[in-house]
């Protein structure tokens, strides 16, 4: 209570200060809009004079106007027409000889800034009175022909903000833009003219936004309230009011005193009721609902207090835990309950994939078969045996899959074998591209694979990081719309300790409760009827177990539906040597007729090797690079008259290569065609502009693709 009592306080003293700085800004706020709605005033009459003719006629006609002005606007001392020169030609207020107002500023700003300004401080030479100057530009046919201005009597702007209530001891300012005051309450007439206090003038410097406390030069600290005249179109004033500190405060103070006294008499009232309760009607009683509430804590739920009911307080607790006891008691035996089921559950989950991996494997034997014989029976047929090569790589590795969907208890509980070796995680990646390719080239998806020059190493077993990397790509693919954009990159991680892997994807994204538990078994977003990919929920699963056995870690992240995900896998980093690679490509046979020499370049191995069988069928002479690096070194030995560019590569994109391909001699005439999984306009149109002759969009048009270099010839395409 005592800590209470003290909070409270600090709290109530902190609400009277915030309540004092939102009520103080408020009427600061008023303040400066009456004062505004002055100038406002002013820059009315001032507007609708310049477009009175008779102000820039005859001196004497425009003189008498000026006097009726003011004879009905009696807050003002003159008004006046300044000519250009500076010299006051018409004045409401008449004057022995003639004025030039050319050094005021007010004046000079009204011609410059062609606007109306609410001048600084100024001391009238006519009148020999406190004054503001309000000057408005007369513009006829675009140009500052004079200056009509209105002198404000200091005097009479206080008048303006008499509405506004101030307790004793509080100051109202208002300043010009240099500081200098042009009212105050109270006391006026002996502030107007000079500077506002030091102290005063370095809190404004700062702009507070809100009320500040400030010493002022009486001694007293004031809680000061800042507010602008007006927009910078209106005017540079600037209101203050400060209002005594100890008087926000002392209400407060008060209150705490008083709260204070009630505790002592609280505590006083309570000391004498624990006195008088005694041991046996309290203390005994309760000591005994604490042992029992202990031997329930302790597992114990068959244990009861033994206590009467009666109509008193104790025994409703008593009550209330006997309750509890037994509630608790029912829900224990409703676990045990609920865990058998689970176990059950999980052993038909397990027959469940069992059955499942065995129905998968039954197409794969006849396709895996077919593609042996394929092999055998043309085996003097290089582009046979390279089909029915991927066809084999491809049906192993989804055997592979169905023995790891078979065994999915067994890998989740860490009880793999892993056969690891020091493996360059590049590799790792490209395979696991090569696997998921199909799904992203169905979805019309763009990859972009971002790989180091140098080896990233690990020690893992290469089938099953393949199966990570393979896993989270999939994942990505299935949850990115069409058209969609999956981009995979591999780094070392500062500090040389850990390989990363990245892959993330601009799909539907993640819910933060999904998120944390997307690594769950048999856990899937919702998809709509356009992203229906199936799959069991296992992939994410199986990766993050995986990683974990390679002593990694990975996580999931995204800034939420319909913004993308992203995962990174982190693994120990191990030193491995580079091996340099040598262009295996034999050198290129002199061209004939209708023969063409061509260049692929696409970082999906058996993409551009089956383009490559394809080419090699038709007739022409191919090369194939899987990096751009490697395909502006080959194109510069083999000079090809057609390259086939994959936008996504990862060193850099198409795009770039296409446009260093122009820049080449041996490739600045070549058909340059673009092969892409994007179809879109815009896609289309950047290709073009970084150089593309012809864009073709996966799969590949063969008809168009034939038609296209059909017409060429090695003589036509230097």
């Amino acid at each position: 209570m005592a800590a209470m009592t003290v909070m409270t306080g600090v709290r109530e003293r902190e609400h009277a200060i915030e309540v004092a700085r939102e009520n103080l800004q408020r009427v600061a706020n008023l303040a400066a809009a009456n004062e505004a709605q002055s100038i406002e005033g002013a820059r009315q009459i001032l507007r609708d004079l310049s477009s009175v003719p008779d102000v820039l006629a005859d001196p004497d006609d425009c003189s008498v106007l000026l006097s009726d002005i003011l004879a009905k606007n009696t807050d003002y001392v003159n008004f006046g027409l300044i000519r250009m020169n500076g010299d006051v030609t018409c004045s409401a207020v008449s004057s022995s000889s003639v004025v030039n107002l050319a050094d005021r500023p007010h004046f000079r700003r009204a011609v410059t800034e062609r606007r109306f300004i609410a001048g600084n401080y100024v001391f009238g030479r006519v009148i020999g009175r406190h004054t503001i100057n309000l000057t408005y530009p007369v513009i006829k046919r675009g140009e500052v022909v004079a200056v009509l201005f209105a002198a404000l009597d200091l005097a009479e702007l206080d008048k303006f903000v008499l509405d506004v209530q101030l307790s004793p001891g509080s100051v109202l300012w208002t300043t010009d833009a240099n500081g200098t005051i042009i009212s105050r309450r109270p006391d006026s007439a002996e502030w107007l003219g000079r500077k506002a206090p030091a102290a005063l003038l370095a809190a404004l410097a700062t702009r507070p936004k809100t009320p500040v406390v400030v010493a002022d030069a009486d001694g007293v600290e004031r809680l000061y309230a800042f507010a602008r005249v007006g927009s910078h179109e209106v005017s540079d004033y600037t209101v203050m009011i400060g209002i005594p500190h100890e008087e926000i405060v002392a209400a407060a103070t008060r209150d705490q005193l008083i709260a204070s006294v009630g505790l002592v008499a609280t505590v006083t009232l309570a000391l004498l009721a624990a006195w008088f309760g005694g041991d046996i009607l309290i203390v005994r009683r309760v000591q005994s609902l604490a042992r029992t509430a202990n031997r329930i804590a302790t597992g114990s739920l068959d244990t009861r207090t033994g206590m009467p009911y009666e109509n008193e307080e104790i025994s409703d607790l008593a009550r209330s835990l006997d309750e509890m006891a037994q509630a608790l008691q029912k829900k224990e035996l409703e676990r045990d309950a609920a865990a058998a089921s689970l176990q059950a559950a999980d052993r038909r989950k397990d027959e469940f994939l069992a059955m499942l991996a065995h129905e998968l494997r039954n197409p794969l034997a006849p396709i895996s078969s077919g593609a042996q014989v394929l092999k055998l029976a043309h085996a003097d047929n290089p582009s046979v045996t390279r089909t029915a090569e991927i066809i084999v790589r491809q049906v192993a590795h989804m055997t592979r899959l169905i023995d790891d969907l078979l065994d999915v208890s067994r890998v989740t509980r860490g009880l793999v074998k892993l056969n690891r070796q020091l493996l360059d995680l590049r590799t790792v990646v490209e395979d696991a591209v090569e696997q998921a390719y199909p799904l992203l080239k169905a979805r019309r998806q763009q990859l972009q694979i971002d790989l180091p020059h140098t080896p990233v190493g690990v020690s893992a077993d290469h089938k099953r990081m393949v199966q990570v990397v393979a896993n989270l790509l999939n994942n990505a693919a299935k949850y990115t719309q069409e058209y969609g954009h999956v981009r995979i990159a591999l780094a070392r991680v500062e500090g040389g300790n850990l390989a990363r892997l990245t892959v993330a994807d601009d799909g539907i994204g993640m819910a933060p409760e999904l998120v944390t538990r997307v690594f769950d078994l048999f856990t899937q977003a919702e998809r709509t009827s356009d992203r229906s990919q199936g799959g069991l929920g296992l992939g994410l699963a199986l990766a993050r177990t995986l990683v974990l056995l390679h002593g990694g870690t990975v996580r999931a992240e995204s800034p939420g539906p319909e913004r993308g995900s992203m995962f990174t896998v982190e693994l120990p980093y191990e030193e491995v040597l580079q091996t340099p690679a040598g262009a295996n490509a034999s050198a290129p046979q002199g061209a004939r007729p209708g023969r063409l020499r061509c260049l692929v370049v696409d970082d999906n191995v058996d993409a551009a090797q089956t383009l490559a069988l394809f080419l090699e069928a038709a007739g022409h002479e191919v090369s194939v690079a899987y990096r751009a690096s490697e395909a502006l070194d080959l194109a510069a030995k083999t000079t090809p008259h057609v390259c086939f560019l994959d936008i996504g590569l990862p060193d850099i994109d198409g795009n770039e290569l296409a446009t260093r391909l122009r820049q080449q001699p041996a490739t600045a005439n070549a058909l340059l065609i673009a092969v892409t999984g994007y179809g879109r306009k815009e896609d289309q149109e950047r290709a073009l502009a970084a150089g593309f002759d012809q864009y073709f969009v996966k799969p590949l048009d063969t008809a168009k693709l034939v038609a296209v270099l059909g017409v060429l010839t090695p003589e036509a395409v230097p």
